[in-house]
């Protein structure tokens, strides 16, 4: 359930307190400047009438406001955490560590607060998102043509069976499943969001998600079905020309992407993927307004179910599409990750 915003004079008082209580609860939204902010934003406070206070940050963007550069009311409360900044960055050091419990309590930091720290931000522990980094040495010695028992040790596993079985629970198949000659192929990319993990021809994409998204295996085993196991481990020509887009979307200078897309669904299904093409970068949609677009008014739950089954992520946009109420509603990267695309998109409106 959404927060109960009380009235506004308490909330400009509030506002006029800065204080915390409302931070991620509240935000106001300055007609005279065009944005919103938290209530806790240390720039000059706005006069009364010109203020407008909603409960999320989707109802600031619907209503026209972009985000404040000062209070940043869209970054994600992942980044406030200095338990997970902290880990973060020790990950990026020491990606092939094998990270316990006790390396965590020798950093000074409780093991458990860790886990539901990063259990509530991003579907996982940080034992298992540094797992998952293990992993991809693995699936990058794999790519250059090495054993399962040679990517076993670079993905610092200490027997065979237990990296296949981590393997498998990441890809959807264990390595012996994945063809050396196939045409199809899966590997990874980076943003600064996160590992994706892109699956290929030769000419066309066909899956792009982001590596820690608990449906991932599923997919995988969904496309293992699809294209009768004929999946490789390696890079295809588009995840090239993939890669050089995403890197100019991040960095706000190009928002649209070229790749051929290869869809994998019903007609129905297909119909909500092209209408979320269409949503030009920083403007959003509601279910209902994608279901008249495709001309099924009455359709809006099927359309939602066809927008969380999208599995081309960032390039199929299902995050610029927004509950009825303008609420972030459920992205399978997670709702931190839905805020920053949003805001990054902020720029190319």
């Amino acid at each position: 359930m959404l927060f109960d915003l009380p009235d506004s004079d308490t909330l400009y008082d509030a506002l006029l307190a800065r204080d915390p209580s409302y931070d991620g609860r509240a935000y106001v939204c300055v007609s005279s400047t065009g944005i919103f902010c938290r209530l806790t934003c240390p720039a000059r406070k706005p006069r009364r009438e010109n203020c407008s206070f909603y409960a999320t940050v989707g109802e600031c963007i619907q209503a026209g406001y972009r985000a404040c550069r000062r209070c940043h009311p869209m970054a994600p409360a992942a980044e406030a955490e200095p338990a997970i900044k902290l880990l973060l960055a020790a990950l990026a050091e020491r990606k092939d560590h094998r990270w316990s419990e006790p390396d965590i309590a020798r950093m000074g930091l409780d093991p458990s607060t860790v886990r539901r720290v990063f259990n509530r931000h991003f579907g996982m522990t940080f034992l298992e998102m540094a797992r998952l980094e293990r992993l991809r040495n693995g699936h990058v010695a794999l790519a250059g043509g090495s054993k399962v028992i040679e990517a076993q040790i670079d993905a610092g596993f200490s027997s065979p069976g237990a990296f296949r079985v981590a393997f498998a629970r990441l890809m959807g198949q264990p390595p012996k499943s994945f063809s050396v000659d196939a045409l199809v192929k899966a590997d990874f990319i980076d943003t600064p969001l996160g590992a994706m993990i892109a699956l290929s021809d030769p000419t066309h994409l066909h899956l792009l998600e982001f590596a820690d998204r608990k449906a991932l295996p599923t997919e995988l085993r969904r496309m293992h079905q699809l294209l009768k196991g004929r999946i490789g481990i390696g890079r295809q020509a588009p995840m090239d020309l993939l890669e050089k887009e995403l890197e100019a979307y991040f960095a706000g200078r190009e928002a649209r992407f070229s790749v051929p897309l290869a869809f994998h669904g019903s007609d129905f299904t297909q119909a909500v993927w092209r209408a979320l093409v269409s949503i030009p970068a920083g403007e959003t949609r509601s279910y209902s307004q994608i279901a008249h677009e495709i001309d099924r008014p009455a359709a809006v739950r099927a359309v939602a179910r066809a927008n969380g089954a999208n599995q081309i992520a960032l390039l199929v946009p299902c995050h610029r599409v927004l509950g009825a109420d303008g609420s972030l509603t459920g992205y399978g990267g997670g709702l931190w990750r839905k805020q920053k695309l949003i805001e990054i998109e902020r720029q190319f409106a």
